[in-house]
């Protein structure tokens, strides 16, 4: 073994046994200290603050970029309705309307939401001038680092001069989907994070009576900031100016829950992530305080003590759930979503649980489809008449009284009575 293979080998030994620690956080970082630019990915000692890896760093290394739908390289991105001046590479481009990357980086445009998938070892990512979800693959033992990407935006439509439409939280919940919010609180998006990806947008945000003072859409009080998932199927967000928030993922109802304490006043609270412990560790993106850790018992800060290099962080990640100790033995195990389907239907999750799934139409022609639901003798379970007036539009099928355990059939029919899928969900 030569010596560029046995530092690869090295690296890629140390990268896993790094990675399995659940005291490690992800991070979104500036390519230097005193830099700006969240364009780097390192992975953190929660307990010490210290930078334990580089995964990759902007323009140094090696990276492919792929989309996951067609398996084609992604080698040119264009950013529509960009301001008038755009820098790119410190070289300021006048464009009116848009501009063209070639060759991009996956993290060129720079993110300020990150979550670990840790089920299937792959960090998710959003990039802040495109909205497109971007995943790495940590699997990968080549020194290229593997990245994915889909074309259908986190948003749809949205303007990305416009500051409320900015993916800046993210997370992976109990369930085991991803979940990213609008700065404005608008937009709550989950997505699958299995073979398939399908993004689907939960709606927006409501304010529980309670927040008589602080609303979840205040862009003084609640924009920015980060969230991380509790074992229960809650989401707690902290935002950029300290608030915290509790989200129940089902209702979207935002109950205000307080004010992080102690922490510098200029301290901009961008990244979050649970410890081993169950703390929060919290970063800025425009300070360099370092890292402080949140009881969250009382949201008291204290300073964590860092020895080595301090880098600013948009955005922070880990496998951990709060309330993980306290749940009961297999609630907050992260279950199989399989997505089952063909090129024109995708039906998630399976098993199914709740007594709810969603079904998106991928490629299918504007029109009339029939959803069945049977058991294995052909007996009719439920069944729902669905318009399609787009491709990938989803609809929630939902049964109006759970079905026994069990293997069942859902088939899917066009107008015309043309099967167009037809397969088996498992009731749990």
């Amino acid at each position: 073994m030569n010596l560029k293979s046995l530092l690869s080998f090295l690296f890629i030994a140390f990268s896993s046994s790094v990675f399995s620690q659940g005291n490690t956080a992800f991070a979104i970082t500036g390519q230097s200290n005193k830099n700006f630019n969240w364009s780097d990915i390192r992975s953190i000692d929660m307990a010490s603050g210290n930078v334990n890896a580089v995964l990759f760093e902007n323009g140094k290394t090696k990276f492919s970029f792929t989309d996951a739908a067609t398996k084609k390289p992604v080698d040119q991105i264009t950013i529509k309705g960009v301001p008038a001046v755009f820098k790119l590479n410190n070289e300021v481009k006048v464009s009116a309307q848009e501009v063209s990357l070639k060759n991009p980086s996956p993290t060129f445009l720079m993110s300020a939401a990150i979550a670990y998938d840790q089920k299937h070892d792959k960090l998710f990512f959003a990039s802040m001038q495109t909205g497109k979800l971007i995943w790495l693959d940590l699997r990968s033992s080549s020194e290229t680092r593997s990245f994915f990407t889909i074309e259908t935006p986190l948003v749809d439509r949205a303007d990305i001069n416009d500051e409320a439409f900015n993916i800046t939280r993210m997370t992976i919940g109990s369930d085991g989907n991803g979940y990213a919010l609008t700065n404005d609180g608008n937009h709550l998006i989950s997505f699958t994070t299995g073979k398939k990806t399908i993004v689907t947008d939960l709606g927006n945000l409501i304010d529980a009576e309670s927040n008589t003072a602080v609303s979840i859409h205040n862009k003084c009080s609640s924009w920015g900031g980060d969230i991380v998932a509790d074992a229960f199927g809650k989401l707690i967000l902290f935002s950029a100016s300290h608030a915290v928030f509790e989200i129940d993922i089902k209702s979207r109802i935002a109950t205000y829950k307080g004010s992080v304490l102690n922490l510098p006043p200029a301290f901009s609270l961008n990244g979050a992530a649970v410890d081993n412990d169950e703390n929060v560790i919290v970063s800025s993106a425009n300070t360099f305080e370092g890292f402080y850790k949140i009881n969250m018992k009382n949201f008291s800060a204290s300073k964590i003590d860092t020895k080595g290099q301090i880098f600013n962080a948009s955005d922070l990640a880990s496998s951990n759930l709060l309330g993980q100790a306290q749940a009961k033995a297999g609630t907050a195990a992260l279950p199989a979503l399989d997505v089952i389907g063909n090129r024109f239907i995708s039906v998630y999750p399976n098993p199914v649980s709740t007594g709810q799934i969603k079904i998106s139409f991928d490629h299918n022609i504007a029109g009339e489809y029939k959803i069945a639901l049977t058991d294995l003798q052909g007996r009719l379970i439920e069944n729902k008449t669905v318009y399609v007036k787009y491709p990938g539009q989803v609809e929630n099928f939902k049964m109006k009284t759970k079905p026994v355990r069990g293997l069942y059939l859902i088939k899917i029919t066009d107008v015309l009575n043309q099967n167009i899928f037809s397969g088996k969900l498992v009731v749990e």
